[in-house]
């Protein structure tokens, strides 16, 4: 089990108050590993620090911003290589099958290509195996530090991190082809809604999936849960 790459997919998952109980053993887990530069875990503390103590209605509002509102900082991978081309569901349907071939069933209604379950998955198969595939999304990797430096966020650092796991360059003209596209604008609701409803993407989080998901992953790093009565739900 390769707990860095567990702990990444929880840190890129929803923010729950499981999430923020858990920051403290997140954090060391990563501070440890020697696989990342000193720097590379020296950037890391800010979000490690917001996630364990910052307002929890705070930080579900960045994540939405972020990520849910943003093609462009899309945790679903195949949003970047594919968009909704047919090319995107045949990708998809392999990635379930490897899923499958490994032994692996995310409980969650999240894509197959979201992020923080690729991690999960990953981080249960050898690292030469996992570092191939994080190195064949590398570009991504470059081009969504990029943008979250840009906007001043302190998740960049976990794709700086990613990429240095990966073990490999990012191809330049793949990641300025990306930073080419204008960044979405999360307050533009009227624009991302227009953008959104041009394709026919049926399937979504379930409000109640990211609870159930994260107790499961936390108990597989081996991370005490101590959820309130009363968890946020996406």
């Amino acid at each position: 089990m390769d707990r860095t790459l567990k702990a990444f997919s929880l840190i890129l998952s929803y923010p729950t108050r499981e999430l923020q109980h858990a920051m403290s053993e997140i954090g060391g887990v990563l501070a440890s590993d020697t696989r990342l530069t000193a720097a590379a875990r020296r950037a890391l503390r800010p979000l490690v620090e917001e996630l364990a103590g910052r307002d929890i209605y705070d930080l579900e509002e960045q994540f939405v911003l972020l990520f849910d509102r943003s093609r462009t900082l899309s945790l679903n991978l195949f949003e970047h290589v594919h968009g909704e081309s047919r090319d995107r569901g045949g990708a998809m349907v392999s990635l379930v099958e490897t899923y499958r071939d490994g032994g692996f069933d995310p409980v969650t209604s999240e894509l197959p290509d979201h992020l923080p379950v690729l991690l999960e998955f990953l981080s249960t198969r050898p690292f030469a195996e996992a570092q191939d595939t994080l190195a064949d999304a590398a570009h991504i990797f470059e081009a969504l530090n990029a943008r979250l430096v840009r906007r001043e966020s302190p998740y960049g650092a976990v794709f700086a991190c990613l990429l240095q796991l990966a073990g490999a360059t990012a191809d330049r003209e793949s990641v300025a082809e990306m930073l080419a596209q204008p960044d979405d604008d999360p307050a533009d609701l009227e624009a991302l809604d227009e953008v959104w409803e041009e394709s026919e993407v049926l399937f979504g989080p379930d409000p109640n999936a990211g609870c159930p998901q994260m107790r499961d992953m936390l108990a597989r790093m081996d991370v005490p849960v101590n959820a309130p009565p009363n968890l946020a739900a996406k």
